[in-house]
C-alpha cells in the first residue's frame, strides 16, 4: 500500500519559450539543493526528451528515478494525465521532499496549474488526498531575444494578436507566474534592459521579477516561496473559464502551428560544412538542441543548440566509446540505456537533434544536413 506523506509536497513549475535558459536555472537549483531531496518532471513536445539527458548530465543526479521525462507532448494538454501519475508515484515514494517541473516551451501554464489543483486539495469535492501543493510559477523570459527580435517586449503589447501568434504565449507564459527571470541580463545594454522590465511588468505587476545570467540565483527566490495562491489568479477571466473548463484548446502544437522532428545519425559531421549551412538556417526553424558528433573529434561529444538567430556549440563530455575498453564494459553493465542503444560501429557517438519550427520543410533540412555528414 503506497503511503502518502501528512503535509503536502511542494511543486515549483518552471515555464518560459524556446530556449530562454529553463534547463540552465534547473541545473543550477539541482547543484544547489541545499538541503531539499528534489524530484523532477521534464516535458518535452519532441519524442525524445533532449533536455532530461543534459539535466542528469549537468547537475549529476544519481538517482535517476527522481527524474521523470515526460515526452511527445505537453503536460498543459495532452499529457495531463500522465503529469497526474507521475506527480502522485514520486510522492508515494516518501524520498523527495520537494518537485520541480519544466515545462515544454510551448506550454500555457493555467492548465498545468489546473492539473496541479487536482491534487492540492483545492478542488471541491475531490475524492483525491492533498499529495501537493503547487508553492510557484517561475517564467524564464530571454531578455536578449525580446530586446533583439520582439522590439523589447513592444510586440507583446499589440492589440492585434491572435491565439496562433508566438507574442500571445509568452504573454500567457509572463503574465500567469508568481516569479519572472529575465535570463540573459548580461547580453543586453541597461537601455534594453529597462525597456524590456518595463513591458513584463506591465503584463506583470504582481510577479517577482530576478535578473539572472546562466539562470544563477539563490534558489531561495524560487523554492518554498509560498507565492501562489488561487485567490488572486481568480481575477482573470481566463483562468476561470480554464478551471470550469469553458476555455478547451486544440493541442497546443497544432494551436500555434509548431511541428517537431528529430534528426538522427551515426555517422560524424564536418563542422566547416555544418557552419556554411547554420549561415542559411531556414526562419522556420524556432529551436534546435541535441547532441553531435563533429569530425575533427572522435573523443569530444557536444551540444547543439539554436534559438532564434542564436546558436551554439559546446563540449559535453567525453563519449564512452573513447574511453579504455575496461572503462567501456563497466560503463555499458552500469547503464542499461547505454547499453540498449550502443551501436557495434560507433559506439555512443550519433548526430540526433530535436527540430522544432513553424511550416518546417523537414526532408530539405534532413537532405542538408545530411550532406554536412562525412562519407561511411
Amino acid at each position: 500500500m503506497k503511503k502518502f506523506p501528512k503535509e503536502p509536497v511542494p511543486v515549483t513549475l518552471i515555464t518560459g519559450y524556446l530556449g530562454a535558459g529553463k534547463t540552465t536555472l534547473l541545473n543550477h537549483v539541482l547543484n544547489n539543493q541545499q538541503g531539499y531531496h528534489i524530484a523532477v518532471i521534464v516535458n518535452d513536445i519532441g519524442e525524445v526528451n533532449i533536455d532530461a539527458g543534459l539535466i542528469a548530465n549537468g547537475a549529476n543526479i544519481k538517482d535517476k528515478a527522481g527524474l521523470v521525462p515526460l515526452s511527445n507532448g505537453c503536460i498543459c494538454c495532452t499529457l495531463k494525465t500522465d503529469l497526474v501519475r507521475q506527480l502522485a508515484e514520486l510522492i508515494s515514494t516518501g524520498r523527495y521532499d520537494y518537485i520541480v517541473i519544466e515545462a515544454s516551451g510551448i506550454c500555457e501554464p493555467i492548465p498545468i496549474a489546473q492539473t496541479i489543483a487536482m491534487l492540492d486539495g483545492s478542488m471541491q469535492n475531490s475524492r483525491i488526498p492533498k499529495l501537493c501543493r503547487l508553492d510557484g510559477i517561475v517564467s524564464v523570459v530571454d531578455t536578449m531575444r525580446l530586446a533583439s527580435e520582439f522590439h523589447c517586449g513592444e510586440q507583446l503589447m499589440k492589440t492585434d494578436r491572435t491565439e496562433d501568434d508566438i507574442e500571445t504565449l509568452l504573454v500567457q507564459q509572463i503574465e500567469f507566474c508568481t516569479t519572472v527571470v529575465m535570463n540573459k541580463a548580461d547580453m543586453v545594454s541597461a537601455e534594453q534592459m529597462k525597456q524590456v522590465r518595463a513591458v513584463v511588468k506591465k503584463l506583470q505587476p504582481e510577479a517577482r521579477i530576478l535578473e539572472t545570467s546562466y539562470g544563477k540565483l539563490d534558489i531561495g527566490e524560487v523554492l518554498n516561496t509560498h507565492a501562489f495562491h488561487f485567490d488572486r489568479v481568480y481575477q482573470s477571466a481566463g483562468w476561470i473559464q480554464a478551471m470550469n473548463g469553458e476555455d478547451e484548446h486544440e493541442p497546443e502544437v497544432l494551436e500555434y502551428g509548431i511541428g517537431t522532428f528529430v534528426y538522427e545519425r551515426r555517422r560524424s559531421v564536418n563542422r566547416k560544412k555544418l557552419e556554411l549551412l547554420i549561415r542559411k538556417w531556414p526562419g522556420s526553424i524556432i529551436r534546435t538542441k541535441g547532441i553531435m558528433w563533429l569530425s575533427d573529434s572522435n573523443v569530444k561529444s557536444y551540444v547543439f543548440e539554436q534559438v532564434g538567430k542564436q546558436v551554439s556549440i559546446s563540449y559535453n563530455g567525453d563519449w564512452i566509446a573513447a574511453g579504455e575498453p575496461a572503462e567501456v564494459q563497466k560503463a555499458l553493465k552500469a547503464d542499461p540505456d547505454v547499453r540498449a542503444s550502443w551501436d557495434s560501429r560507433c559506439g555512443d557517438r550519433l548526430n540526433k537533434l530535436v527540430f522544432i519550427g513553424r511550416e518546417m520543410d523537414q526532408a530539405q533540412i534532413i537532405r542538408e544536413l545530411d550532406e554536412c555528414l562525412d562519407p561511411e
